[in-house]
């Protein structure tokens, strides 16, 4: 009777072993293979536009990575906004979402151009890709903060041009991780 007995212990410990790798999983995390959380980016990150003096940069969209959503993620929301910008009432930098669970990485560039696997919001001077940063001279260093969101919306379930309270509004309930990285930039006078 003993024996069997400690089988099932040893079965019981085991299958705690197991479940409590299964919750010690990697965190929900984005990151940049070229820049760490706090970095300043450099003008070629920036927005380009000859309507404005400031746009100075050559809009590379930011290579970005993350581990995989938890369980029931069916897609990414990506935002980058610039709270600081047009005097504290915020700039949309960068509106994506629809991205599918399985793409777990955006590429330098990678959205500075359409990509079928993404669904463009649009942002602050009306695009659907990513526009850099613009900061006015003299205004300091602004910090954009790059939120990820891990949720149940099929891909393709939202339609393309949201604004951002649009999406936010379209996630509440469906979100299933949350994680963000501020990057910084600053033109000078």
């Amino acid at each position: 009777m003993r024996k069997p007995l400690a089988g099932i212990i040893s079965g019981l410990l085991l299958a705690g072993i197991a479940m409590g790798d299964a919750q010690a999983a990697e965190p929900f995390r984005i990151t940049s293979p070229t820049f760490k959380d706090g970095d300043v980016l450099p003008k070629k990150f920036g927005g380009i536009s000859p309507a404005n003096k400031n746009c100075i940069g050559e809009n590379v969209s930011i290579p970005l990575q993350w581990t995989p959503g938890p369980e029931g993620t069916k897609s990414y929301v990506l935002m980058m906004v610039d709270l600081a910008g047009r005097m504290g009432s915020g700039v949309d930098h960068w509106l994506a979402y629809g991205i599918p669970a399985n793409v777990t990485k955006l590429d330098e560039g990678g959205h500075s151009k359409p990509q079928d696997f993404i669904t463009g919001g649009t942002a602050g001077n009306d695009t659907q890709l990513y526009f850099g940063p613009c900061p006015a001279p003299g205004s300091g260093m602004h910090h954009y903060v790059i939120t990820l969101v891990a949720t149940d919306l099929a891909p393709g379930e939202l339609k393309p041009g949201l604004k951002r309270d649009e999406i936010i509004k379209a996630m509440a309930g469906r979100g299933k991780a949350v994680t963000d990285m501020v990057l910084k930039q600053e033109y000078l006078p």
